[in-house]
């Protein structure tokens, strides 16, 4: 914990010298000149591509990343979740929201004593299960919640104040809008407004301004906005691209939906993309085909884009795995399951002649999920090496993480780490949380909660992973925030004054980070509304006893980073913090 004397006043005080314009100071006392601190003591490196430590230094960002043996550690967190994870998102309270199902039958835990049992549809019978549930990250606490529509594989995300949306579902889910927020007992509330078509398998998505839209879902070819609660929907607008992108087994659910810089939307749906203006329902862009077969549900792939450097904002989108177009229907009809993809898609979402480089991973890979790390690292987990997504339609769990290195070399990307015991294969769902950590948990290729007799029974059992970067012999290089004196508010285009502690006593402005993470709402392997912004640092000001106080420059529009609850992280050669949470708005 930091003493807020005297070395925080101290280095406040030091920071507004030196963002000040007293040159003729600066002359006089060179050691008070921003980023040229004379009395640092050599580091680690120092020079462009490889310091002489053998440390690679990332030639997007310019920072030195500390290299570890380490594979990553798992632990069993939870023995017991009460649902199975089909739907997971980390809220801004640090607590982690699980859902599956109300058509699943009895799940694991049933809701709180004097809580009404829901009415199942169609019957005169009561279920009085919970089928969701607030996971504390800490303790393991299941807190159970009560929902009464069925968001079976529906989608979701949070809205700009931090409130969850969840839209869709099945049945009487299907049209459906519910909303949680974060307090100790709050509660999902269903809103009285319904969708305008039938969202099963669709994406949610933000744009700039906030506004969140739906694409997709089984039958629906079209997208719509969902209005703040309450008001009325304006109504689907049709999108043709969705219907000619599918094919017999629908290979183009759950499409992958990005923002670009520009405003507009990257969609990828089976193997095509388009860049589309939401605003005029216009395609403005067609990207080459993605050639290796099916990438979205039932073919799941997994999809993020990669880190956003704020000082040249032309982000990239990566995609891996899937499955082949006539997996599902071999699986379904057959029972056999043919091999998964193996390569992965990348592709710049603004150079006008953008192509895709194709790579090849070490393993093929569907129904994986794909996580921003905070360091810029890219984590590829869970899924199967064969057959579809469905129930009970793929075999051979992959438990082999990857983390894929973008800056690096092609051919030198992927690193497989410790694999888990559990496999996590069909609704399987994963998060980062903010001590850097990742929460697995879910699985279920079964319609009901089977724990007995089936070749993947029901996974009710939560796991953390700690990527390499939470190795022991590296937390000499990890930053500590001192998350009391760090903003919990900034606007667009602000400078982030972010206090912290470092081993290290001295630090080149160069090997820091500072990035925000936006956390996803994580089901059927697709994270939506993921992204990772690298921040511009503007100045880098020691304390005393290896304190410092960074500052970066916030977002400059929401083309960047729409308005919401993100974690902010600084990270030291590859090492990050731990978050702090911050409301962009």
């Amino acid at each position: 914990m930091f003493s807020l004397q005297p070395n925080s006043i101290f280095s406040l005080l030091l920071l507004l010298f030196a963002s000040s314009h007293l040159a003729p100071t600066y002359a006089l006392f060179p050691f008070f000149r921003p980023h040229e601190w004379h009395f640092r003591l050599p580091i680690i490196g120092g020079g462009a591509g490889e310091n002489p430590n053998g440390h690679p230094r990332n030639q997007e960002t310019g920072a030195l990343k500390v290299e570890t043996n380490s594979l990553g550690k798992w632990e069993t967190f939870s023995k017991n979740s009460g649902v199975s994870a089909m739907h997971m998102q980390l809220m801004p309270n640090n607590k982690v929201i699980m859902f599956d199902a109300t058509s699943l039958g009895k799940s694991d835990i049933q809701l709180p004593p004097g809580v009404p049992c829901r009415q199942i549809r169609n019957t005169g019978d009561f279920d009085c299960f919970a089928h969701s549930v607030e996971f504390d990250v800490v303790t393991a606490d299941v807190r159970p919640l009560k929902v009464l529509t069925d968001p079976w594989c529906s989608s979701g995300g949070l809205a700009s104040d931090g409130t969850l949306v969840s839209t869709g579902g099945w049945a009487d889910g299907e049209k459906s809008i519910r909303y949680l927020t974060s307090c100790e007992t709050c509660d999902w509330r269903e809103s009285p407004v319904k969708l305008s078509d039938s969202r099963w398998y669709a994406t949610q998505a933000m744009l700039a301004d906030g506004r969140i839209v739906l694409f997709g879902g089984r039958g629906a070819f079209s997208y719509e906005f969902v209005t703040p609660e309450g008001q009325l929907s304006p109504g689907k607008i049709d999108l043709p691209f969705l219907q000619q992108t599918s094919d017999l087994y629908e290979n183009n659910l759950y499409p992958f939906v990005h923002l670009a810089p520009d405003g507009n939307l990257f969609i990828l749906a089976n193997n095509k993309a388009i860049l589309l203006d939401v605003k005029n329902n216009r395609i403005v862009k067609n990207y080459p085909d993605l050639p290796g077969g099916a990438r979205n549900y039932p073919g799941s792939a997994c999809s993020a884009i990669l880190p956003i450097d704020l000082k040249n904002p032309d982000p990239e989108v990566l995609v891996c795995g899937g499955g082949q177009p006539l997996a599902f229907g071999k699986a379904e009809k057959e029972g056999v399951f043919l091999p998964a993809l193996d390569t992965c898609g990348r592709i710049s979402m603004l150079q006008p002649n953008a192509q895709w480089e194709i790579e090849k991973m070490p393993s093929p890979r569907i129904m994986g999920d794909m996580l921003n790390l905070p360091n810029g690292e890219i984590l590829i987990i869970n899924g199967a090496k064969k057959g579809a997504s469905g129930w009970q339609y793929a075999d051979e769990p992959n438990l082999t993480p990857l983390i894929y290195d973008y800056y690096k070399p092609a051919g030198q990307r992927f690193k497989e780490l410790k694999p888990s015991r559990i496999p996590r294969m069909y609704h399987s769902t994963s998060a980062v949380l903010p001590d850097g950590k990742i929460l697995v948990a879910g699985s279920n290729t079964n319609p009901s909660y089977q724990f007995k007799g089936v070749k993947f029974p029901t996974e009710l059992q939560v796991e953390k992973l700690s990527p390499p970067y939470l190795d022991a012999k590296l937390q000499y290089y990890r930053p500590e925030i001192n998350t009391i004196l760090v903003p919990k508010i900034s606007g667009y285009g602000m400078q982030i004054v972010i206090p912290f502690k470092l081993k290290k006593m001295s630090v080149q402005q160069e090997d820091i980070n500072v990035t925000m993470y936006q956390p996803p709402f994580t089901t059927h392997g697709y994270s939506m509304n993921q992204r990772l912004l690298d921040l511009t640092i503007t100045s880098l000001v020691p304390g005393f006893m290896g304190t410092w106080n960074v500052v970066a420059q916030a977002p400059t529009k929401g083309e960047l980073a729409p308005p919401g609850y993100y974690l902010l992280f600084v990270n030291y050669h590859g090492v990050p913090s731990v978050g702090s949470w911050i409301h962009l708005q």
